[in-house]
């Protein structure tokens, strides 16, 4: 009987999961656009983690490219793009120098953008999962199609990465007081 209610369980976390979404995404919008603190001891933090997640990133896009056609150049594309992102998002950032230190408030356009971007791909993918079940395809057709995957996980890595490498050199040439 336990069994049983394995199929119901996953089904409600499925449920939730998907209730749960638009919320987290409104709330990474909201969150996004406010006004911060800029700590240059976590933002050198941030960046050396981002460079760690880049280099996981493009190594395991070489690996996946065997399966994958083209995944290193999606992931090394989305990349580039993400840090001349960060490079903008910079410029269009407000800091603040007071004498509690340095804050900053990213440009709501540019954090509304990315945000969407994370929508739109996971609506694309659950889309392809979608078209996928009905046709009930092999596997790997479904992987071939992942591409665009990596290309975005780059975007947000080299945005992220550029943009924290940015405000710790911001925030130390400031002076800011962590």
């Amino acid at each position: 009987m336990p069994l049983l209610l394995i199929p119901l369980l996953m089904a409600g976390v499925l449920a939730l999961w998907a209730l749960l979404l638009p919320l987290a995404l409104i709330q990474r919008y909201r969150r996004g656009k406010l006004r911060r603190r800029a700590r240059a001891w976590a933002a050198a933090i941030n960046s050396a983690l981002l460079l760690a997640s880049a280099l996981v990133l493009l190594v395991s896009a070489w690996v996946l490219d065997h399966w994958i056609a083209l995944a290193l150049a999606y992931a090394a594309v989305g990349l580039a793009l993400g840090v001349v992102v960060g490079i903008v998002g910079l410029w269009l950032t407000r800091f603040e120098v007071t004498p509690s230190g340095l804050y900053y408030t990213p440009n709501r356009w540019l954090v509304l953008a990315v945000t969407l971007i994370v929508a739109l791909r996971i609506a694309y993918g659950l889309v392809r999962a979608w078209q996928w079940w009905q046709l009930d395809g092999g596997a790997a057709h479904w992987l071939v199609a992942q591409g665009s995957l990596l290309a975005v996980g780059g975007l947000l890595i080299g945005h992220y990465l550029a943009y924290t490498f940015g405000l710790w050199r911001r925030s130390r040439a400031l002076g800011a007081r962590a």
